[in-house]
């Protein structure tokens, strides 16, 4: 059984198109989500009734919780929050109920799904180091747990210590946990412009990352079409 684990598309239909062509090659079985399909880019509606086509388990992102509800922006970036502002009026209310409608948090199999940390999925607190990744643990009921919204590839491991570094690839040891985070497909944030994503392989208990590359100019006319900040255009060419 091979599960691609997708993360932070973030409205990029160019990089969701590369990115399941590639899992396509390597013949994957199922598809979850660790949210934020929207939010960023300028293909809110052509990303999300992508994943949806794919039967996906998916959980709400931050981006997602915020484009589908009417909360206050006050806490985001002023860049961010104008695509959001954006978003809610490209969506139609089944979409915008769909996105509402997501849980926090999934346990599949043997392995669980959040966007942001499991214990407090709706604080939308981020994990970048191994005390932040402690307190998680605790709440981890599964020996592996994908998680996002960093943007950043990450694997932290739980043994009697917690041990952390950016992956290739890691194979899962019975008696230990690790939360991993898959990086994005729609806007990396590592330094490295190409889509980011994880294939588990539950047979030989091994989860794989994979760079995809994509049309990053298309994606880019795409955003300066729709009026959205330049920047976020320009962010995608290196990754950051």
């Amino acid at each position: 059984m091979k599960i691609a684990v997708l993360g932070d598309i973030h409205s990029n239909i160019d990089a969701l198109e590369a990115v399941l062509a590639d899992a396509a090659t390597q013949q994957v079985d199922r598809y979850c989500c660790v949210g934020d399909v929207v939010g960023y880019n300028a293909c809110p509606r052509e990303c999300l009734d992508r994943v949806r086509g794919l039967k996906a388990v998916i959980v709400r992102g931050n981006h997602d919780h915020y484009c589908s509800h009417n909360a206050s922006l006050n806490d985001f970036h002023p860049m961010a929050a104008e695509v959001v502002d954006w978003t809610r009026r490209i969506l139609t209310d089944e979409e915008r109920k769909f996105l509402h409608d997501l849980p926090l948090m999934r346990i599949m199999e043997n392995f669980t799904v959040v966007h942001s940390t499991l214990d407090n999925p709706e604080m939308w607190g981020y994990v970048f180091d191994k005390l932040e990744a402690e307190s998680n643990f605790a709440y981890q009921a599964t020996s592996v747990c994908f998680n996002g919204h960093t943007h950043v590839p990450l694997v932290f491991e739980k043994t009697e210590t917690v041990r952390t570094e950016m992956f290739t690839s890691v194979k899962v040891v019975m008696g230990r946990k690790y939360f991993i985070n898959v990086g994005s497909i729609g806007q990396p944030r590592d330094g490295d412009p190409r889509s980011a994503y994880a294939i588990y392989n539950i047979d030989r208990n091994l989860i794989e990352l994979r760079r995809v590359e994509y049309d990053v100019e298309a994606a880019q006319k795409k955003i300066l079409a729709a009026r959205l900040p330049e920047r976020l255009a320009a962010r995608l060419a290196v990754g950051k």
